[in-house]
């Protein structure tokens, strides 16, 4: 599998379409509760919305997408919201894999799986085994995922396989045992909700990412919200440390 040269390393080729985007996709609380709704039903709503933007990004020619679905700080939500989102991870793949399959999607889980049922470790090894052959849109899902673990586990699984880098690894020797080795750095950061922070999501990979912050709740991110984060998307200027006269002269 290729390895991605980080963007702090080499400049990396951009065009008008993202190569991958990343999603917090927040809010689906909010929107529940706005509909004098439990919070659960948001979180349904918000399942619904993923399989819009899926192929929203199939159709644009978008080839890496990442959900950050549940954080490890996550865990301190209440319990009951906790097993019910586990309860929806596990009906989700059952239903949706086959679908992921057929359009040549591949599904990739990254995050600490160490905490989840063995039954659902099992059902998310059996999902990717399922679509790893798949060549089209990269769908991954962030479960149990925090961008610090995913340094720290890098470095802590470096050590162990070359110990003799322990005072001289490069970014290039972290990065292939950072969880994401596989794909470039996301392009487009997305984060709905109105809040505007990273969340501990992915931070060693978004370095040179553009943000993007919406107020949009997730569950209302729909096509056209979609294609306004493409729009903002399109009218940056990514220099990668250069000036705006040496990308016209290119």
């Amino acid at each position: 599998m290729a390895l991605f040269s980080s963007s702090t390393q080499t400049v990396p080729v951009t065009g008008e379409i993202p190569q991958h985007i990343a999603v917090i996709m927040d809010g689906n609380g909010r929107w529940a509760k706005k509909r004098f709704l439990p919070r659960v039903a948001g979180h349904k709503r918000g399942v619904e919305v993923v399989r819009e933007v899926v192929r929203q990004c199939a159709n644009s020619g978008v080839k890496y997408l990442t959900l950050f679905a549940f954080s490890s700080e996550n865990w301190r939500r209440p319990s009951d919201e906790v097993s019910f989102l586990m309860g929806l991870f596990m009906e989700a793949l059952q239903q949706e894999v086959g679908k992921l399959a057929e359009n040549n999607i591949r599904l990739v889980m990254i995050g600490d799986r160490s905490r989840f049922d063995p039954a659902l470790t099992a059902k998310i090894g059996e999902a990717e085994a399922q679509t790893q052959a798949n060549d089209g849109l990269t769908l991954t899902i962030a479960a149990n995922y925090g961008g610090r673990w995913d340094v720290m586990q890098a470095v802590k699984r470096l050590l162990q396989d070359k110990p003799q880098l322990a005072d001289s690894f490069t970014e290039e020797d972290l990065s292939a045992y950072l969880s994401m080795h596989y794909a470039p750095e996301p392009d487009l950061f997305i984060r709905t909700g109105g809040e505007q922070r990273i969340s501990n999501f992915l931070l060693w990979q978004l370095a040179y990412s553009e943000l993007y912050f919406t107020e949009t709740l997730w569950p209302d991110f729909d096509a056209a919200a979609f294609k306004l984060a493409i729009d903002s998307y399109q009218q940056r200027e990514r220099r990668f440390g250069r000036t705006s006269e040496q990308l016209v002269n290119n």
